[in-house]
């Protein structure tokens, strides 16, 4: 047996012989991977895995060859893969049954619900993260969010949080975003809110509404891969984030635009309050949101944007022309 690491896109007789093997298995592939091990034996693929970031996911073997060392082969070559382009922390989502099975190839349970577990192949990661954000007493608010970019509608939803409580958490989501990259959200959220003493941002480090951290590519239904991802986050967020924050409060904008969203929105409702956290949906400012200023980027067209941002944004986006 042999494991060759690919780049994507695969050839198209490998993407396809790939699907076949996920498929088999019960798994989809969710189109995002930076890479991909391919295990074969005598030209036939037996195994395979992906890494999309710093997320091992898609790991299928043949039924033919389970037991023979496979899953754990073709994580090894991930886990060099990764190591060598500079990757050293590293997540695994998967089906509650197989805990036991990668928690003997080094990874620590993150967060657990009934259809998924979290896993990181650091046994502190989480608590080093929280250990490193100060802690505050009084009513503690929380607010996450992506702000690609920061406008003027993210600053309306942060003003009313922070006036709302003694302390404001505000979380900027560190993977990459569509137009600007987590260090420039995270200098405009700073910017943008710099005069709002109560409130104190800090970046998601992956543990937050998280794309790459939470994939659903083993729930076969891809109609519930949405809600077994927020139900995941939510879960972290209840269990883990906000009791090592003293946060009891946590609000968002609403959305009319993303399903997504919007459902993760209604969620957030049903699930916060139940854990002992107040939820609260903030109605967002008519005209104003990052999509649109991204349009307007893309067409050409930054002088119209400049009403729908703060200064601090502005500039920022400036600096990029």
């Amino acid at each position: 047996m042999g494991i060759s690491i690919c780049n994507t896109p695969l050839s198209e007789r490998q993407h396809k012989e790939y699907l076949r093997l996920l498929e088999a298995c019960g798994l989809r592939d969710e189109g995002d991977a930076d890479i991909i091990a391919l295990m074969t034996e005598d030209d036939i693929l037996t195994a395979c895995g992906a890494l999309a970031g710093h997320t091992v996911k898609q790991l299928a073997v043949a039924p033919d060859a389970e037991g023979q060392g496979a899953m754990a082969a073709v994580l090894s070559a991930l886990i060099t893969e990764a190591y060598a382009r500079g990757i050293h922390r590293l997540f695994l989502c998967t089906k509650p049954e197989n805990l036991r099975m990668f928690g003997s190839m080094g990874f620590y349970t993150v967060i657990e619900t009934k259809d998924a577990v979290l896993l990181e192949n650091r046994k502190d990661g989480l608590s080093s993260f929280l250990g490193s954000i100060p802690k505050y007493d009084g009513t503690c608010g929380a607010v996450v969010c992506n702000c690609d970019p920061f406008t003027l509608g993210h600053r309306h939803l942060i003003e009313y949080a922070a006036a709302h409580c003694d302390d404001l958490y505000v979380f900027a989501v560190s993977e990459k975003g569509s137009m600007f990259s987590p260090g420039e959200r995270l200098e405009m959220i700073r910017k943008g809110t710099a005069d709002i003493k109560n409130c104190h941002v800090f970046k998601s480090d992956l543990y937050l509404i998280s794309r790459a951290t939470f994939p659903a590519y083993f729930i076969r239904d891809e109609s519930r891969a949405d809600l077994v991802k927020s139900d995941l986050d939510i879960e972290l967020f209840c269990k883990r984030i906000a009791p090592a924050l003293n946060i009891s409060r946590r609000f968002a904008g609403e959305e009319p635009f993303s399903p997504v969203t919007r459902a993760y929105n209604e969620r957030m409702k049903e699930l916060l309050p139940a854990n002992g956290i107040s939820f609260e949906e903030i109605p967002r400012l008519a005209e104003i949101s990052a999509g649109r200023v991204r349009r307007l980027l893309e067409t050409g067209e930054p002088e119209k944007i400049r009403e729908m941002v703060p200064e601090s944004t502005y500039e920022i986006i400036q600096r990029r022309s």
